[in-house]
């Protein structure tokens, strides 16, 4: 028990501690706008939150211009070097051996406001191997590196809208917003819906993690059904025996009940 070191990183005076930050977070919520405000906003993610430490500069400062939806359609985006191969779509087996791991299947169903699939989409997923580190050259989290997990992965929607990755559950690691920070375990989604403005990047999160009241990425979503939609449901059913748990999370591209994106758009460790 000696050889387990009090921290792992030196931290300057003034530097703000994981109970400064939660103290933080209890005052936006306590003081969050209701309804009945002409400036209200709960229903959605707040870009300048203070708690989140980035977001304060990160966050947009000038007024948001009108623009001409099909002149966006205009400029299509880029998916790749090459089309999807359907064995994207598992993250296990794209290497030689098996990852190190618990094996996760995540599916789900993606549709707009109306309930209509969004068939035919493509859906992108990053996330962190089972140690909390992502496979990238700026990477700093001491944790080691699988040689045999690569950590993305992508698929094209069903005719119905469904889609299905088989992976490896993330583990949580820290970044730098505070002292002692860290982040849930968490998979990154990039979505585009039917049409290229209805693209988003977000993510999903797990049931029961108890880093997610302390995160404030997570918090800065500061109503209990937008956190909601960023939580996955297990899923007995999507469940393989002897192989695999299951969650199933679905995603509505817009509309009052879209699923809520997130404030920022890689890892951490980059910011």
């Amino acid at each position: 028990m000696d050889d387990i070191p009090k921290s792992a990183a030196n931290y300057p005076p003034g530097h703000p501690t994981q109970a400064d930050i939660s103290a933080e977070i209890a005052d936006i919520a306590a003081n969050a706008p209701t309804s009945s405000d002409p400036n209200w906003g709960a229903h959605r993610t707040l870009i300048d939150y203070p708690p989140y430490r980035s977001s304060i500069l990160r966050h947009p400062s000038a007024n948001l211009e009108l623009v001409d939806p099909e002149t966006i359609e205009l400029a299509s985006p880029a998916f790749g070097h090459r089309d999807v191969h359907w064995t994207e779509f598992d993250l296990t087996s794209q290497v030689n051996g098996e990852p190190q791991g618990e094996r996760i299947i995540v599916t789900g169903k993606m549709t707009d406001a109306d309930g209509r699939p969004a068939a035919h989409q493509l859906v992108e997923i990053w996330q962190a191997n089972a140690g909390g580190r992502y496979r990238q050259k700026k990477e700093r989290h001491p944790a080691p590196l699988d040689p045999n997990f690569n950590g993305v992965g992508r698929v094209i929607t069903n005719a119905d809208g469904e889609y299905k990755f088989v992976t490896i559950k993330p583990g949580a690691y820290p970044w730098p917003n505070h002292e002692n920070a860290w982040r849930p375990a968490h998979i990154h989604f990039s979505v585009f819906g039917n049409q290229f403005t209805e693209r988003m990047v977000t993510q999903m999160y797990f049931p029961g993690d108890q880093l997610m009241p302390l995160d404030p990425i997570f918090q800065s979503i500061t109503s209990a059904k937008g956190q909601k939609s960023l939580i996955a449901d297990y899923a007995h059913d999507v469940t393989v025996p002897n192989w695999a748990l299951g969650y199933r999370w679905d995603i509505v591209l817009n509309g009052s009940n879209r699923t809520w994106f997130a404030s920022e758009d890689g890892p951490e460790e980059d910011e």
